[in-house]
This record gives structure tokens, C-alpha cells and sequence, in this order.
């Protein structure tokens, strides 16, 4: 790490524990309710004792199953369906104005429909999480497979590639860069989506979990689940970066972060 990271890192923790130590001063200061906001010290202690006892475990293995199938099944479906409009104009023409007409329905109405067809189970959360991380996955296809260099495709036809050869040596590094921009929005937005299909009907998961507090009036508790749902959505967008970092490995991380 570069004395300019290492810098940026310690300001970082200073900014979050100076942040942690006002909001602890201003809960005890105030005497506000542990049920309204509760200290850091008493999340740390809700933190701590549902570690020891497995109920975060266990519900965020059950999140996380949900969020990885839907994002998986749901970044397939928008990568090839993506591919093939990209191919074909007048596949766009006929497919587009019904797929951004669903994408623009609020999912969470969705949900319940969803929760009726497929059961208070899993699968109904892994529909919802495909849904959203669909979108994203084919607009940056589409996108990233006509932002191709003409002159690049021009060369291969002209040394008789096949166009399996041209997709694979030319268009698809090309769209590398969107692909993994659409990957990093979907995952995240995987793991939101899971935990609102949660809160609509479900026996186990982190939305579950956070009903069960909010009715118990366990702030704290939920208070913990946020930041266990916030650790492990930083971390799967390190997954992400990482992964770009080694198969992108010809342009910067961030280039097409803001292309959506």
C-alpha cells in the first residue's frame, strides 16, 4: 500500500470512530431511548451476542442463498438476451419497450404477487432478486457490444474470422469493462432486493430478522443486522472489483462505473 493510501485508510477510521464517539456522546448527553436510538456501546453488545449465538449466522446464510441464485440467474438472463439484441436491431425494436415498461413497475408490488405464486420459500426471493439484477446486466450488453471499434471488427473480417472468432477476440473485451459495471451494481442491488422480499413474507433471512426486532422494539438488534447487511455488501463489491481487476486487466476498475 502507497503512503497516499495508507494516509487516505487511518483518516478513514478517524472519521468513522470520531463518528461513533459524538453519536454516543449525543445518545448519553440527551438521554434518548434505547428504542428510539440506541449507543454504539449497547449495538456493539447486540452485535456481539447474536455472533455468539448463531441467529446472524444462520439468517444471513439464508440472505445470501437468495441474493447470489437471483443475482446469478437474473445476470445470465440479462447477459443473453442482452447479446442477442445487441445482434439483431429489430429484436430491440419489438423486446425493448417491454422490458423497460416491466422494469419501470415498482417491485415491491411485485412481491406479493411473487410470494403467492412461488410460496413464503426461497424461491420466491431469488424471482425478486433476478428481476433487479437484470436490468442493469442487459443495458450495459447492449451497450457495451455496440461500443465496439468499427475498424476492429473491419480487420478481423478481413482475415476471414468467423464471427464467433470476431465476438469472442473483439466485441466481447470490449464489453468486458460494462459487464463488470453491471456486476458490481446488480450484486449489490441483490442483496437490498432479497432483504425487501423479507420484509414482504418469509420464514428465515436478515429481513426476517429485522421484523422480529422491530416488533420486539430491539433497536440495537437492528441496529446490528445493518451493519453485518453493510460489511457484507462492501465485501461482495470487493468481490467484484477484484475479479475485474484480474480478467479487465487492460483498463481501469472504475472506467464504466458511471456508464448506467
Amino acid at each position: 500500500m502507497s503512503p497516499a493510501r495508507r494516509r487516505e485508510a487511518v483518516l478513514s477510521a478517524l472519521l468513522g470512530l470520531a463518528v461513533v464517539a459524538v453519536w454516543e456522546l449525543v445518545v448519553r448527553a440527551f438521554a434518548v431511548p434505547a428504542y428510539v436510538v440506541p449507543a454504539p456501546t449497547a449495538v456493539i453488545v447486540a452485535l456481539g451476542r447474536g455472533l455468539a449465538s448463531g441467529v446472524y449466522v444462520t439468517h444471513l446464510a439464508y440472505t445470501l442463498v437468495e441474493a447470489l441464485a437471483g443475482f446469478v440467474i437474473g445476470s445470465l438472463i440479462g447477459l443473453m438476451l442482452g447479446a442477442a439484441i445487441a445482434r439483431s436491431p429489430g429484436l430491440e425494436r419489438v423486446l425493448y419497450p417491454y422490458v423497460v415498461g416491466f422494469q419501470a413497475m415498482p417491485k415491491i408490488a411485485i412481491a406479493p404477487l411473487l410470494i403467492m405464486w412461488l410460496g413464503f420459500g426461497i424461491w420466491s426471493k431469488v424471482a425478486m432478486v433476478a428481476m433487479i439484477a437484470f436490468f442493469p446486466m442487459l443495458v450495459n450488453v447492449i451497450t457495451g457490444l455496440r461500443a465496439v471499434d468499427r475498424d476492429s471488427i473491419d480487420l478481423m473480417r478481413s482475415l476471414s474470422a468467423s464471427e464467433w472468432q470476431v465476438f469472442r477476440m473483439v466485441r466481447l473485451p470490449y464489453a468486458l469493462p460494462y459487464i463488470f459495471a453491471a456486476l458490481d451494481i446488480a450484486i449489490v442491488f441483490s442483496l437490498l432486493a432479497a432483504i425487501v422480499a423479507e420484509f414482504v413474507g418469509s420464514q428465515a433471512g436478515m429481513g426476517h430478522l429485522i421484523l422480529q426486532m422491530n416488533f420486539s422494539l430491539d433497536v440495537a438488534g437492528v441496529f446490528a443486522v445493518l451493519i453485518i447487511l453493510s460489511v457484507v455488501g462492501v465485501a461482495l463489491h470487493l468481490v467484484v472489483v477484484k475479479t475485474q481487476r484480474r480478467v479487465v486487466f487492460w483498463g481501469e476498475s472504475n472506467d464504466m462505473t458511471g456508464k448506467m
